[in-house]
């Protein structure tokens, strides 16, 4: 139970919290103004120093977002949504100094989710001794539309993307704020999971972010190829174009008739547009395609922690393909599609049992190829990389059908067990769920205070440089060697060739989804 009150000067103003023994907790502060009215789709600015003490005892509103799918596992009910969102909680042990500090980017797609998510609160990490800070950003229509006009109003011509650059300002105003709480502003780790996750690869490759981070921590990212600014490439339309059309379809001529929109109204019209969410290569905030950086080495330059959950597309069905009718169809489909890959393609994912090998080759082609690519690019800098596969389940989940399912990992690392969402799979309260748990918070805490995820007492996690190990997390943690063999090489082919074609995506359509002429000059190319 909450104590007391917590008072801290920061540099920017005096912030009054709650103490709860001995962890401090701060929520919901302003990191920078309001973006409404004329700064809606402009860089975020921060908030200007004060004087009189705030109080920061209460989450923030969530950013305006559709409203969950009914029954989704991942649901979360906002009590309040408002497009003045950009607020940060941090939770500290009391009397902490020179503490390593983790800040948080919660998942969603870019579309959904919020700081306040009960499965991701911080106070269980924190008092390991790290300092957690989680904030939002701007989120789908109000964080990534791109247009002409806003690119006009740019010194560099670019636009889309705000929701990046409203994490950027959090992490600026955490360095230049976070001693006050006894935070190191040169020890941060970013880390977040699915969308969070894709947030951290961007962190790494934008140039704006370099120096406000020091390692980083991506959960089931995935390094999928993003729409550019003005040009169409990759199957995309350029993001300009599409941001044009949406103001189009809404019946407005301008941004600044736009602009005049209610939140609420705009909110509602992406949602019946089905207005795409995505980051934007624009060549100055992301200058290129996230795998072109990493493998030019363009990347931050620091340690990293990755990995994904062997039963990631469990929950998000929609990203696989449907299960033929008649199952005799699926080796002449891939052949027909994958050419001289298919006998390697239908040796990883062999037709029985069909239904496990379409949800394996899509999780594999996003969230295995993305989480080794990452450790592999870290690794070649030189920096310690460790690699992971959650593969926990328990009973309920197994029940539903959803062993280690997309985001199942949470409630294990924030040491949220009985905090979950108000449909997800319930976790027993036992010894063996709070021994996992204990083991990945301790795990997660280490690598954000040194950078490298060394235990005492634990199973050593090796780095990935050493025989390509990882840490699987099964019924406990169990170092092993060379994670699902030939499905790494066989995706980085599949996606090198997509890429030298360049004219449709990566990673999303996968196997009986795949186009059939989806490699340059046809599927025989190109075999070198």
């Amino acid at each position: 139970m909450t104590d007391c009150t917590a008072l801290v000067e920061t540099p920017d103003g005096p912030l009054l919290g709650t103490r709860d023994g001995s962890l401090d907790a701060f929520l919901g502060i302003a990191y920078a103004l309001p973006p409404v009215g004329e700064r809606r789709w402009r860089p975020p600015v921060p908030v200007p120093p004060w004087t009189e003490t705030r109080r920061a005892d209460a989450f923030g509103p969530a950013c305006w977002q559709p409203k969950p799918r009914t029954g989704s596992i991942y649901a979360e009910r906002y009590a309040q949504m408002s497009e003045d969102c950009l607020s940060l909680n941090i939770w500290a042990p009391t009397h902490a100094k020179d503490a390593p500090v983790l800040v948080w980017f919660h998942g969603g797609a870019l579309v959904t989710g919020s700081s306040c998510d009960s499965i991701c609160h911080g106070a269980a990490l924190a008092r390991l001794g790290v300092i957690v800070v989680s904030i939002n950003y701007r989120l789908g229509i109000f964080g990534y539309l791109a247009h002409p006009s806003l690119s006009a109003e740019s010194a560099d011509d670019v636009s889309g993307n705000y929701g990046l650059l409203d994490q950027i300002e959090a992490l600026r105003w955490v360095r230049r704020n976070i001693a006050a709480f006894g935070g190191n502003p040169d020890d941060v780790t970013i880390a977040g999971e699915s969308a969070g996750a894709l947030s951290v690869l961007f962190l790494m490759a934008c140039p704006a972010a370099r120096g406000l981070f020091a390692k980083a921590i991506a959960q089931s990212a995935y390094m999928i190829s993003m729409p550019e600014l003005k040009t169409p490439r990759h199957g995309h339309e350029a993001a300009e174009v599409a941001g044009t059309r949406f103001c189009r379809q809404v019946g407005c001529d301008t941004i600044d008739e736009l602009r005049e929109w209610d939140a609420d109204r705009l909110n509602a019209a992406a949602a019946e547009q089905l207005f795409e969410t995505w980051g934007t290569i624009d060549g100055v905030i992301l200058p290129r395609q996230l795998i072109d950086t990493f493998e030019r080495g363009e990347q931050a330059p620091v340690p990293v922690l990755a990995g994904f959950n062997s039963g990631e597309i469990r929950s998000i069905r929609f990203l696989a393909p449907d299960v033929p009718q008649d199952q005799s169809t699926y080796e002449p489909a891939i052949r027909e599609r994958y050419g001289d890959l298919a006998d390697e393609y239908l040796r990883l994912y062999p037709p029985h049992p069909l239904e496990e090998s379409l949800l394996a080759a899509t999780r594999d082609a996003m969230y295995g190829w993305t989480a080794e690519r990452i450790v592999a690019g870290q690794t070649a800098l030189g920096q310690s990389s460790f690699l992971y596969l959650f593969d926990h389940t328990y009973p309920e989940a197994d029940r539903l059908g959803l062993h280690a399912f997309h985001a199942g990992e949470l409630p294990f690392v924030f040491g949220s067990l009985q905090q979950p969402p108000m449909h997800w799979p319930k976790i027993e309260d036992s010894a063996a769920e709070r021994a996992m748990s204990d083991a990945m918070m301790h795990y997660w805490v280490a690598f954000a205070t040194h950078g490298s995820p060394d235990v005492p007492d634990l199973p050593q996690w090796h780095p990935y440089a050493d025989r390509r190990s990882y840490m699987a997390f099964q019924d406990r943690p169990r170092p092993d060697v060379h994670l699902f063999p030939g499905a790494f090489e066989l995706n980085d082919e599949v996606i090198r060739r997509r890429r030298a074609g360049g004219n449709i995506p990566w990673n999303w359509n996968v196997g009986l989804n795949a186009p059939l002429r989806q490699f340059a000059g046809g599927v025989e190319a190109n075999r070198s």
